[in-house]
């Protein structure tokens, strides 16, 4: 199993809900990404055996290294949730989120809710440490609840054990639309010993490399721009040209192809949020397209009209 190596810029791949499950990041990892991580679990539905968050700590074999992130607060779910993924073989990290601003899980002093008691944060942050068998713990955190504490934060998480920390550099009331401060994740990086993965509106190679540089990062963490376009990390890491529209076609085929086989017959359902994100690279027809697969649900009539759409030249946006 692959261990982290900081000694160069790493590139992970940030959780997102409903975005970065198994076959998504089947083929992000087919473009370079350092670091994988899956979508965020509950700890509480993991120990209570939810068939469906069980099915979330699966893995790709391309997967390695690989991080399983949790949510949660309480000491003894904690526990067990972590015992639990002690059985999975070949899992890299426990990382916890204390980023999340979604207020069903905000509500249940989980995600960056925790960022409102740093004692407890510490706690968690130590249970999972103490009962893992995985070589890393980390944490991903946001640079305070409502107003930013973010160097206590990380160094709190630091104390508590932590081997690395990612940082989404907004506070929980800034949502996803406030400004990222670099600024803080700089600040951060400064004030702890541990390896720190900036995150944040990192939507292009040059932003990448300019917050490696401002920031003193030992690696960034991109969620929303991979949706549409996974091969962003090998732009990153390889300077690859922008795609042809042959190789996205084949990306998207090939991700409609993993979900189905993952998900079975919904997994076309599934799949048009990520066609409706695929589709804005340009290509002519795309808002009639994203109506059409709105209305389809069998796999084969959506796989037809998927590759017929994709099978056009587009005009590729600069930068994008």
């Amino acid at each position: 199993m692959a261990a982290l190596d900081f000694s160069k810029p790493l590139y992970a791949l940030a959780p997102l809900a409903g975005f970065t499950d198994l076959p998504f990041r089947s083929v992000v990892k087919k473009f370079g990404v350092d670091l994988t991580v899956s979508e965020m679990i509950s700890s509480n539905a993991l120990v209570h055996k939810s068939k469906k968050t069980h099915k979330m700590l699966e893995k790709s074999p391309l997967e390695d290294p690989y991080s399983i992130q949790i949510a949660g607060s309480d000491l003894d779910v904690i526990r067990r949730a972590v015992e639990i993924i002690n059985e999975k073989e070949e899992v890299t990290a426990i990382d916890l989120n204390c980023g999340c601003p979604a207020p069903k899980v905000v509500n249940n002093l989980q995600g960056s809710s925790l960022l409102t008691d740093l004692v407890q944060m510490g706690k968690v942050i130590e249970t999972i440490k103490k009962y893992s068998n995985k070589e890393y713990t980390s944490v991903k955190m946001r640079l305070g609840f409502n107003e930013k504490n973010h160097i206590e934060i990380a160094q709190i998480a630091e104390s508590s054990g932590a081997d690395y920390i990612a940082v989404h550099g907004r506070t929980r009331s800034g949502r996803y639309k406030a400004p990222v401060d670099y600024d803080a994740i700089r600040e951060i990086k400064e004030n702890v010993s541990i390896p720190v993965i900036a995150n944040g509106d990192i939507t292009t190679p040059e932003k990448a490399r300019w917050v490696l540089e401002h920031t003193g990062a030992d690696g960034v963490m991109i969620g929303r721009a991979a949706v549409a376009r996974p091969w962003i990390f090998k732009q990153i890491k390889e300077g690859m040209d922008a795609p042809s529209s042959e190789l996205i076609k084949q990306v998207v085929l090939e991700h409609f192809d993993q979900m189905i086989a993952y998900y079975d017959i919904y997994g076309a359902i599934i799949f048009r949020k990520n066609l409706h994100s695929y589709s804005k690279a340009g290509y002519k027809g795309a808002s009639q397209f994203r109506d059409r697969v709105n209305r389809i649900e069998d796999p084969k009539e959506m796989r037809e009209v998927v590759e017929a759409f994709f099978s056009q030249k587009f005009f590729y946006e600069s930068g994008v």
